[in-house]
């Protein structure tokens, strides 16, 4: 019986222990990955740059790429792309910027 109340005290002792911890915080997803290729690259830098939204015109001006409408596209499909790995958001229909923390 005294090994019971002794075993008993020892689990009341870790219960009151556990229960003063702090909850865990929940795991940090991992950092999305921009695609290795400079046009990503490029486009980071302009969004780094930026204290606005951006739409692909005018990221394509600050690529310095000629504004035609192949380029407008790529650059578009580009910045869909990075929305799709939680790089950049879409606040609006084609306009783009970097998520807040």
């Amino acid at each position: 019986m005294e090994e019971f109340g002794r075993v008993a005290e020892e689990v009341r002792i870790t219960r009151k222990t556990l229960l003063a911890l702090p909850d865990p915080s929940p795991p940090t997803p991992p950092a999305a990955k921009v695609p290795d290729h400079p046009a990503y690259r490029q486009i980071m830098a302009v969004f780094a740059a930026a204290d606005a939204p951006l739409r692909a015109r005018a990221v394509c001006e600050a690529m310095d790429l000629e504004i035609a409408p192949s380029n407008v596209n790529n650059v578009r499909l580009k910045l869909k792309r990075l929305v799709e790995r939680g790089i950049l958001t879409e606040p609006e229909q084609g306009l783009f910027t970097q998520p807040r923390p």
